[in-house]
C-alpha cells in the first residue's frame, strides 16, 4: 500500500519481516536495534562502532541487538533491515561474511540497484522471496515455526490496542505461560519480551511520515506512557521520537504484505 502524495528520493518499504530504508541517518547516537541490519553508503564511507571495535567502508552489517553507532560521510544511506525470526540460526551471520566479503562490491551494486528500482516503481504486495532477489540475487533461507508460534507473531503484529501477553498467548496454544515462553524462544531465538518490544517500536516505522499527536501514537501501539516510549525508541534507533518524525517528513513510505503473518497463522 503506497503512502499517496509523497514524492522523493527518500524512501521507505516495509513488509513483515522486511525494510528497505534509503533516507537520513540522524545524529551518531548508539542504538540496538531488533534486526539485522546491512547499511550501503550512497556516497563516500559509512563508520561502524561497536563493541569489537571500528569498521569502515561502503557496506557494513549488524546482526540483530548488536549495540553500535552508525556513521556517514553523505548525511542520506541506504539500509535493509532482516528480522531474524524469518531466517534459521546461523543464517544472518552467513550472509553478513558473504556480503562482507570478496564479493562486497557485487552486493553493494546490487542493493543501489534495488535503489533505484524502488524509485521507479510503487510496490504494491512483495514476497520475502522477491525482496530478497531484489536486494540479493536470490532468495534466502526461511525458517519455520512452530504454528502455536505463528499465532503469537501475529497476534503481536496486529497492534489492535489490546494488550498482548504470554499468559494470553499460552492460553491460546494451550501451554502453560512457562512452556509456552520456553517454545517461543526455542523456535524464535528471542524472548517473547524482547521480541515483542522490538514489534512494537519497529510498528512506529508506518507512521514516520505523518503529523501525529506522539503522545496517543505511543498509547495506540502499546505503550504505557510517553516516557517508556521515549526510552524504548532512543535504545532501538539511537533517536527521539520527535527526531525521527522530523527527519521522515519528506519520507515515501510503501506497506507490503501486512497481513502475511496473520494468514499464516489462520492457516496453520
Amino acid at each position: 500500500m503506497e503512502d499517496k502524495g509523497r514524492e522523493s528520493d527518500h524512501l521507505m518499504l516495509i513488509t513483515p519481516e522486511r525494510v528497505f530504508y534509503a533516507g537520513l541517518l540522524g545524529r551518531p547516537r548508539a542504538r540496538c536495534p531488533g534486526s539485522c541490519h546491512i547499511y550501503v553508503a550512497l556516497k563516500g564511507d559509512l563508520h561502524l562502532t561497536t563493541d569489537d571495535g571500528e569498521s569502515h567502508g561502503d557496506l557494513l552489517v549488524t546482526l540483530p541487538n548488536q549495540r553500535h553507532t552508525i556513521t556517514s560521510d553523505y548525511r542520506t544511506v541506504v539500509s535493509v533491515t532482516l528480522e531474524p525470526e524469518s531466517m534459521p540460526d546461523g543464517a544472518l551471520e552467513a550472509l553478513a561474511a558473504r556480503l562482507t566479503g570478496p564479493d562486497k562490491m557485487v552486493y553493494v551494486r546490487k542493493l543501489l540497484a534495488a535503489y533505484a528500482m524502488l524509485r521507479q516503481r510503487r510496490y504494491g504486495n512483495i514476497s520475502n522471496a522477491e525482496f530478497d532477489e531484489m536486494c540479493f540475487g536470490e532468495a534466502l533461507p526461511r525458517r519455520t515455526l512452530d504454528p502455536r508460534v505463528t499465532r503469537a507473531v501475529a497476534r503481536i503484529g496486529r497492534f489492535s490496542g489490546e494488550p498482548v501477553t504470554a499468559d494470553s498467548c499460552a492460553a491460546e496454544a494451550g501451554l502453560s505461560a512457562s512452556r509456552f515462553l520456553h517454545l517461543f524462544k526455542e523456535e524464535t531465538g528471542i524472548s517473547f519480551r524482547s521480541f515483542r518490544a522490538w514489534k512494537r517500536a519497529r510498528h512506529l516505522l508506518h507512521f514516520a511520515n505523518q503529523d501525529l499527536n506522539l503522545a496517543h501514537l505511543a498509547q495506540d501501539i502499546g505503550y504505557p506512557d510517553s516516557t517508556h516510549f521515549s526510552h524504548s525508541i532512543r535504545r532501538f534507533y539511537g533517536l527521539k521520537p520527535r527526531a525521527i518524525f522530523v527527519g521522515s517528513r519528506d519520507l515515501a513510505i510503501y506497506r507490503s504484505g501486512e497481513t502475511t503473518v496473520q494468514e499464516l497463522a489462520e492457516a496453520s
